[in-house]
């Protein structure tokens, strides 16, 4: 009998568009290999979406991104609703979602972190709240949405004159120099290292998910023991945070350390994301690789 998936995509998150695209080529990919799916856009009225989740599908795969939709809020309501779904649960995602409290717990476990305080608006508004440079970050986005590098000369407040519009706390850390680096973790296995360079400001959103906006390289071109190191820690804070299915872990690696900067428990899986990507490269197709997150799928217990 064919199993039923429905793709939870779009939403109202700061990267409703991303998770447009990954939601299509996942449902694409997902029909390739023969299941019967159906798209679903997110919206606000989740009494619309339990209906439309009924009768209910085999599996919920979610393409959702950003806050509501891999924070834990969805997994949650799956969770009530008794629907498997693909990538990590409630705890795990609203852990890796929170910058700062992911960051205390890869600190606990022994993972190098760049240097970072929670601060707020107001308090950056006073003064530098560590050295220059430093990056700017909302504790809870992903995709870098709201994330800027201020570096000597610059206006600490870029977003002068609307505030800033993502909560109340801004978590300011450290800027590392030197390569950007990730490791997609599936299951208990690190794929591979892909090195990450941009001709940008910084690998930003636009960097991310414009066609040409980076230049990926696999496998990075590093010494075996910053390579073997990054997969070694991409697998720890997966396993720190609780995650399952597939997982991203992204570095900056200084040339002599190498900092853990955040879990991402649901990467992009559009046509230029970097865990398909990384899953092709270790031979691994991108209907065999949304198959396989079918097949893992759970809710949590």
């Amino acid at each position: 009998m064919t199993r039923h998936v429905a793709v939870l995509m779009g939403g109202w998150s700061a990267e409703r568009e991303v998770s447009l695209s990954t939601g299509a080529a996942c449902s694409k990919a997902l029909k390739e290999a023969g299941f019967d799916v159906t798209p679903i856009d997110v919206q606000r009225d989740m009494g619309a979406l339990i209906t439309r989740l009924y009768p209910k599908p085999d599996v919920v795969f979610n393409a959702l991104h950003g806050r509501w939709g891999e924070d834990g809020c969805v997994q949650g309501l799956l969770n009530i609703l008794n629907i498997p779904y693909t990538h990590s649960g409630l705890m795990a995602s609203a852990l890796a979602m929170d910058k700062p409290t992911a960051k205390s717990l890869f600190e606990s476990a022994g993972l190098p972190v760049a240097k970072h305080v929670v601060t707020s608006e107001d308090e950056i508004r006073k003064g530098d709240p560590i050295p220059r440079p430093y990056v700017i970050k909302p504790c809870n986005e992903g995709s870098s949405v709201g994330v800027h590098i201020v570096r000597e000369g610059d206006n600490a407040l870029s977003f002068e004159g609307t505030g800033w519009p993502h909560g109340d706390r801004v978590m300011v850390e450290e800027f590392i120099a030197g390569q950007e680096l990730t490791v997609a973790v599936m299951g208990d296995r690190p794929l591979t290292v892909t090195d990450i360079s941009t001709e940008r400001n910084f690998y930003d959103y636009d960097a991310k998910y414009a066609q040409g906006g980076s230049k990926h390289v696999l496998p990075a071109d590093i010494d075996q023991g910053t390579f073997d190191a990054c997969m070694d820690m991409a697998l720890q804070a997966h396993r720190t945070l609780g995650c399952r299915g597939v997982s991203r872990a992204d570095f900056r690696y200084d040339g002599e350390t190498l900092y853990l900067l955040e879990v991402n428990t649901q990467p992009g899986m559009t046509a230029t994301s970097l865990v398909p990507e990384q899953a092709e490269y270790v031979g691994i197709s991108f209907p065999e690789l949304v198959t396989w997150m079918v097949d893992n799928a759970e809710c949590d217990a």
